[in-house]
């Protein structure tokens, strides 16, 4: 007798990695998303827009408060790394533009606010942050400006008195268009250094214009925002922040969080190919039978596990806080480039299936290209290992 197939997209079991309550923890926040997220997913990806009351929903999550326990006004238990890498996969599984609003806030905006703020700045804005009751967004990404700008930032920034006067555009925002609070990066005038200022919903001089047309990530409000001689008193100004080093040690933060996220994104991508392989009938057989067809899917399926693999392993590094800049851009390069190969390979067995929404495969080609491209593009951090294993630095 032949055994049962095989459904895990966790084909080595590295979810055993994680002890008893962690997996409760797991299972919990999975029956969630799927419950409460899941069904409202793909309508708003059709839609392109946001529901505005989707933070309330992922507020119970408690995914803010495991990151940031010591600012939460309940107490919970801190999300190890692996942990906390785990529950990104299922948010990921379950909707991509979901969380990536959810990693603007969480990751971007508030690792911003507790990396670059002093203690009075993290208690004044970090307890509701937590609890999702002020939501923040990240801008750092100009109009004519990508991996360029740690260097040539065009935004500026210019003190006067206690306040600072902000002027400049930025482009690609995420949940600008309702956020409470943006952390906008820019030049100060006077010592030409990259600094980070708060600024609050409402400021006179801050416009946020929802970008339009996007083919990925639907869901999520990208914003080009207008800065016109914008007020910001020295309070809100983020005093760790001082030059983009600093500004560095939050993006690789950030570029680990993107390599769980893409690995999120081909398992689930692996898991609706596998069960469309199992019940499409060709020829009078389910297509999984097929030779070519279980080649796509086993292709799949090993870019998954080498990718869990990687991040698994930069996750047990940050745990010890061990983890370099080098390996994230690493881990952020593979995983993002092994997640394009998967989804298209699941986008190839689904034939003429795989470019309409009923098909789930649809939507995931295309998020697949956005979370390929941002946190550096696979060039900028393939250069970024490059200097680091060779020692001479190739960026123009």
């Amino acid at each position: 007798m032949s055994k049962p197939a095989n459904t895990t997209s966790d084909f080595l079991d590295y979810t055993s990695l994680l002890g008893p309550e962690e997996q409760a923890e797991l299972n919990r926040v999975r029956e969630y998303l799927a419950t409460e997220i899941k069904p409202l997913a793909e309508k708003a990806w059709d839609a392109s827009e946001f529901p505005k009351d989707l933070f309330k929903k992922l507020a119970p999550l408690g995914t803010a408060a495991g990151s940031y326990p010591e600012y939460s006004r309940v107490q919970v238990t801190p999300h190890s790394e692996l942990l906390a890498g785990f529950i990104r996969i299922e948010m990921n599984k379950t909707d991509p533009s979901f969380a990536v609003a959810a990693g603007v806030h969480t990751g971007l905006a508030m690792g911003s606010v507790a990396g670059g703020g002093d203690e009075e700045q993290r208690q004044r804005w970090l307890p509701d942050m937590v609890d999702m009751s002020l939501i923040g967004a990240f801008g750092l990404t100009e109009p004519e400006g990508g991996s360029d700008v740690s260097g040539g930032m065009r935004t500026t920034a210019t003190r006067d008195g206690d306040e600072w006067v902000l002027n400049g555009a930025k482009r690609w925002i995420g949940n600008a268009t309702f956020a409470d609070l943006v952390v906008v990066y820019a030049r100060d005038t006077a010592d030409d250094q990259v600094k980070a200022f708060v600024v609050e919903k409402g400021t006179e001089g801050f416009h946020a214009e929802k970008i339009q047309g996007k083919i990925s990530l639907r869901t999520v409000e990208n914003a080009d925002l207008t800065l016109t001689n914008v007020r910001v008193p020295e309070k809100n100004r983020l005093q760790n922040i001082n030059g983009f080093r600093d500004v560095a040690k939050i993006l690789r933060d950030t570029r680990g969080d993107v390599a769980w996220q893409a690995t999120g994104v081909a398992m689930r991508a692996y898991e609706v190919a596998r069960e469309y392989a199992t019940t499409r009938v060709q020829f009078g057989k389910p297509i999984g039978g097929f030779q070519m067809i279980q080649d796509l899917l086993v292709k799949m399926l090993s870019n998954v596990t080498a990718m869990m693999g990687m991040v698994i392993r930069l996750g047990q590094l940050a745990e010890n806080k061990e983890d370099s800049s080098a390996q994230a851009a690493l881990a952020k390069a593979f995983c993002t480039t092994r997640m394009r190969e998967t989804v298209a390979w699941g986008r190839e067995l689904f034939g003429g299936n795989g470019i309409v929404l009923e098909y789930e495969i649809a939507k995931l080609f295309a998020d697949a290209e956005a979370i390929y491209s941002f946190e550096g593009s696979r060039e900028m951090n393939t250069l970024i290992v490059g200097k680091n294993i060779t020692g001479l630095s190739a960026f123009a």
